[in-house]
């Protein structure tokens, strides 16, 4: 506080050392320097300094005039009020025993406050918010893609229904057709023994009446009659015309089996601003594990030897066998259609499609082949590997498993058609993922999982890439060793692997924790697939049978 008989000369005082009074000022940092100081000050050279005599500066800055006394300038600043006054006002009006400070140190870490709020707005605030707005521009160009591909995923998924769909409508009139062949045939039967029995009688009438006619007497005495024979008249086929049972739509269960679509989430953070936008992810209902799985029904496909099965529908399946010849089978066995190779030689694995057509790998000439419309057409030919495995994803790219000419490498690779988009080999220390990578499935939480044949294990990956585990049988068993020979994954992220050797499935939740075994009688275990509705299809490779499992 200004003592009242001080003036305001006698308050000002070097800015730096603030003991002796000021000699000079410097006009670009407006601060007051005694001669002690000025040397100091001028020897930082971050920026340049203009120092002139103390009497030479303005004594009343921005020429500040008092309101209530306009002869005088405002030389000091009231703290309490947070204005500029003269001495007078300061002595003896209204701010008279206030905290009263210097003017010039007042504008001076005024003008100091002033750069630190202009710094910071132009560096770190202004900034900010244009990368606000560029970043809501970014958002806002990338919605159009993102939600298209939400469309998409709505149309595939519409698409999946609908092949479903016209995969039971196009069985029941096959039955439909079938059932009426069955019911011709067996009208026309009747009608054709009714029709014989006519034509007997129509004869038996006419010899009746040329024998009363003839009033022969050697043939009336040898007539025998037939007419006991006739009096039962043959039945009249009768087959009750089947009628289709259709049940009511459930409209709930039909939106479930499409996949729900979260709500659209929104959030705006005080600290830093973020959005965030939901993607399309379909969320099935939850279906536990049944304690006792069942075989639902079993196909013969007529191969020697079975390994792969890839799933069309829930009652149509691709088949490969240990011949050049690829089988589209129903349930009840019946061949709907066949595909020879390219090569002439035996397919390493199939898959389908979204949109239905088969895909094969062919160890032989290194080539990944699409089927479509009965026509076969190579789409990838590898130089220095060998595909093996093949799985389609949930965007309809291609996971291929593949081994080096020389067998001493192997790794997976994604295709989306014909281009290479991914490559997977090595984990972050550079090591090998895997040694012999044969069959192969996506998850849908998009991890890739490999049963590696060369460490007897399944190794999965992330989308990315990066190693999450490897499981190597259940832990409890160490007398049976483990040989997992195919692998597929369901709508509840499980994870389930054909142990061949062992005659069984092993259930993984996604984590790679053991949850369960699928015995079901099985024999030599192989290739393995679900359906839309989660049924497990497993290829036995001895009895060249495929068996339709519910473990759900």
């Amino acid at each position: 506080m200004l003592h009242p008989r001080r003036s305001a000369q006698d308050v000002l005082l070097c800015d730096s050392c603030e003991t002796a009074p000021p000699q000079s000022h410097c006009e670009r940092c407006n601060i007051n320097l005694c001669t002690n100081c000025v040397g100091k000050h001028l020897l930082d050279s971050s920026r340049k300094h203009r120092v002139i005599p103390f009497i030479e500066k303005s004594s009343t800055p921005n020429n500040l005039k008092c309101p209530s006394h306009p002869d005088k300038q405002c030389e000091l600043h009231c703290e309490k009020c947070d204005l500029p006054v003269c001495s007078t006002c300061a002595l003896f009006g209204k701010h008279k025993g206030h905290d009263i400070s210097d003017i010039q140190k007042k504008l001076s870490a005024k003008t100091q406050r002033l750069r630190k709020d202009l710094e910071e707005l132009e560096t770190k605030i202004y900034p900010r918010y244009k990368e606000i707005v560029s970043d809501v521009q970014t958002e806002k160009t990338e919605l159009k893609t993102k939600y298209g591909k939400l469309t998409t995923a709505a149309d595939q998924q519409g698409e999946i229904l609908h092949r479903e769909i016209t995969a039971i409508v196009n069985q029941r009139k096959s039955d439909i057709a079938e059932m009426k062949t069955k019911h011709l045939a067996a009208l026309d039967k009747n009608t054709d023994e009714i029709t014989h029995s006519i034509t007997e009688l129509k004869q038996i009438i006419l010899n009746l009446k040329a024998i009363l006619e003839s009033n022969d007497v050697s043939l009336i005495s040898t007539y025998k009659s037939r007419n006991a024979e006739f009096r039962r008249v043959p039945p009249k086929v009768q087959a009750t015309l089947p009628s289709l049972s259709a049940q009511k739509i459930n409209t709930e269960q039909l939106h479930e089996m499409f996949g729900s679509l979260p709500p659209l989430s929104i959030n705006t953070e005080e600290q830093g601003y973020t959005m965030k936008s939901a993607e399309a992810v379909s969320s099935p209902p939850v279906k536990p594990l049944l304690d006792e799985p069942r075989v639902t029904a079993t196909i013969d496909t007529g191969y020697s030897g079975l390994y792969s099965v890839s799933c069309v529908s829930e009652e149509q399946v691709w088949t490969r066998g240990s011949n050049e010849i690829m089988k589209l089978l129903n349930l009840r066995g019946k061949l709907l259609t066949s595909i020879k190779t390219k090569s002439g030689k035996v397919p390493e694995d199939i898959a389908v499609t979204r949109a239905g057509d088969l895909v094969y790998t062919d160890y032989s000439d290194n080539t990944i082949n699409l089927v479509k419309n009965k026509k076969i057409q190579t789409v990838i030919t590898l130089q220095g590997w060998r595909p093996l495995g093949v799985c389609r994803t949930a965007s309809d790219d291609l996971l291929v498993t593949m081994n080096s000419d020389d067998k001493t490498q192997s790794k997976v690779v994604r295709y989306s058609g014909s281009t290479e988009k991914q490559s997977i080999q090595f984990d972050d220390q550079g090591r090998p993922l895997y040694s012999s990578a044969r069959r192969i499935s996506e998850n849908r939480n998009l991890d890739i999982c490999v049963a590696d044949w060369g460490v007897n294990a399944v190794v999965v990956v992330n989308q990315s890439g990066k190693l999450r585990f490897k499981y190597t049988g259940h832990p409890s068993n160490t007398e049976q060793s483990f040989d997992p020979a195919g692998i597929t994954t369901d709508s509840q992220s499980h994870i389930l692997t054909a142990d061949c050797l062992n005659h069984r499935i092993h259930i993984l939740d996604q984590d790679g924790q053991f949850l369960r075994y699928i015995h079901c009688d099985l024999e030599y275990s192989w290739g393995l697939c679900v359906d839309i509705r989660d049924n497990l299809f497993v290829a036995e490779f001895d009895t060249a049978k495929v068996k339709k499992i519910q473990y759900l």
